[in-house]
């Protein structure tokens, strides 16, 4: 089978398994088999696969159409400047969580050494994005998962990046004082997972199901944030105002509600001035 052929039949495979980026699956995974670039595979559409990477990219194809998400097959997945390693043991980075580190980088703007704590690091997306784009911010990533953390350390070891790695559950003090403190807490509850698409069922549970962990992370923050401070937090659809009036009434101040990537209200932040 050529290049163009198993390309085609992957896309129609992924398409009928209702995948909605069949074709850039299938070419993600067609690299990977065959250990080449994406700009690789259309150089050679007409080269015929040898027996063995026929039959490596059909087990890889067949996983994604089992809805196994593509960064887990992968085993890497990228986000902002990064490639990140991922598996089960994490979350997937998403997107929109871009945004977040956007607007970190906004308010620390101008502070030569500023203080960072990320509150449930999983891969490490948000901390070591920050310690990437801010050479002289000192970030401190916690998670109460010590499966995460060695992913983390992973991510930081292979991006160079100095940060320190926590096990952490927000039943205590976070330390500090930091400048900032963000947070992409789990933000689905229980009732919603059989509605949602089937890769998240991938996922760890400990990091997608919400369990109050956006308002503990609110309050706990509140003794660790210097005066003047800044919390922020990505939250899940339409309850960007819920958690905008939950931080005024902890004693927040300039609270906002700012959009991701996709213009979905998504990003909460609050100033801490006690």
């Amino acid at each position: 089978m050529r290049i163009a052929e198993a390309l085609a039949d992957a896309t129609v495979r992924l398409e009928a398994s209702g995948i909605d980026t069949a074709r850039l699956d299938a070419e993600l995974l067609a690299g990977k088999a065959l250990g080449r670039s994406r700009t690789e595979l259309y150089l050679e559409p007409e080269r015929e696969l040898a027996g063995g990477e026929e039959e490596a990219y059909g087990a890889l194809v067949d996983r994604r159409a089992l809805r196994e998400p593509a960064a887990y097959i992968l085993g890497e997945w990228g986000f902002r400047r990064l490639t990140l390693e991922v598996d089960p043991r994490v979350l997937i980075p998403r997107p929109g969580t871009e945004s977040v580190v956007e607007r970190c980088l906004e308010l620390l703007r101008g502070l030569e050494r500023p203080e960072v704590l990320d509150a449930g690091t999983g891969s490490g997306a948000i901390a070591l994005a920050i310690a990437d784009e801010h050479p002289g911010a000192r970030v401190t990533a916690i998670d109460a998962s010590n499966d995460a953390l060695e992913v983390a350390r992973t991510n930081a070891a292979r991006a160079g990046l100095d940060v320190r790695l926590v096990l952490h559950d927000l039943g205590g003090d976070l330390g500090g004082p930091f400048d900032l403190v963000v947070s992409n807490p789990p933000y689905v509850f229980e009732h919603e997972l059989p509605t949602l698409q089937p890769e998240l069922r991938f996922e760890p549970e400990l990091a997608l199901v919400d369990r109050g962990q956006t308002g503990a992370v609110a309050r706990a923050a509140r003794t660790a944030l210097r005066p003047g401070g800044w919390l922020v937090l990505e939250v899940g659809d339409e309850r960007g105002e819920e958690i905008a009036t939950l931080l005024r009434e902890l004693g927040y101040t300039g609270v906002a509600v700012g959009q991701d990537l996709t213009g979905r209200d998504r990003v909460v932040e609050g100033r801490w001035t006690p």
